[in-house]
C-alpha cells in the first residue's frame, strides 16, 4: 500500500509540477498579451503625439506667414498713402505750369503770376515730402516703364531711341510710376 501511495504521492507531484508548468505558460502568455497591448497604446499615443506635433508646426507656419504679409501690406498702405490725392493734384499741378509760362504785360498781371509761382512752390515742396518726384526725360535713353513715346522724330543733335522733347510730365511715388512722361523719341 505504500507504494501505491508513493505512486499517488508521485503522479500528484506530476500533476503539480504540470500544472505549475500551465500556470506559468499561461501567466506568461497573459504577460505577452498585455505586453502587446501596451506597445500598441504605446505606438498609438506616439503616432498621435507626431500628428498633433506635425499640425502645430503647420499652424505655427501659417501664423508667421500671416504675420509677415500683413507687415509687408501696412509698410506698402503707408509707403504709398498718398498715391490717390498726388494722381488727383497732377493735372492741376499742370495747369500751373502752363500758368506759369504765360508772360505777363502789366505789374498787376506780375504780382498775381508771383503768388501762383509761390502756391506751385508750395505744392511742389508737399510733394517732394511725400517722396514724389518728376521723371527725368529730355536727353535720356527712352525707357517704356518712365516714359510713354506718342512722337517719333529725327534729330542729330541726339542719340538714337533718346528723349528729344517732354510733353507731358511724368512724375513717381517712391519707386511706383504714377504717370509716365509723355515724350518725342529720337529714331
Amino acid at each position: 500500500m505504500e507504494e501505491t501511495k508513493n505512486q499517488s504521492a508521485e503522479e500528484v507531484i506530476e500533476e503539480v509540477e504540470q500544472a505549475d508548468e500551465s500556470t506559468e505558460e499561461v501567466v506568461e502568455e497573459t504577460e505577452e498579451s498585455e505586453l502587446s497591448e501596451e506597445q500598441a497604446k504605446i505606438k498609438e499615443l506616439e503616432n498621435q503625439v507626431a500628428d498633433f506635433s506635425n499640425r502645430l508646426l503647420r499652424a505655427t507656419a501659417d501664423y508667421d506667414n500671416f504675420r509677415r504679409r500683413t507687415k509687408e501690406e501696412r509698410e506698402a498702405a503707408s509707403k504709398y498713402r498718398a498715391q490717390s490725392l498726388v494722381e488727383q493734384l497732377l493735372p492741376a499741378l499742370d495747369n500751373f505750369e502752363r500758368a506759369l509760362m504765360v508772360q505777363p504785360e502789366h505789374d498787376e498781371t506780375k504780382s498775381l503770376l508771383q503768388g501762383m509761382e509761390m502756391v506751385y512752390r508750395q505744392l511742389q515742396d508737399a510733394m517732394k515730402n511725400e517722396g514724389v518726384e518728376a521723371i527725368q526725360a529730355v536727353g535720356e535713353q527712352f525707357d517704356p516703364h518712365l516714359h510713354q513715346a506718342v512722337m517719333q522724330v529725327e534729330d542729330s543733335n541726339f542719340e538714337a531711341n533718346s528723349v528729344v522733347e517732354e510733353l507731358q510730365k511724368g512724375y513717381k511715388l517712391k519707386d511706383r510710376v504714377l504717370r509716365p512722361a509723355m515724350v518725342k523719341v529720337n529714331s
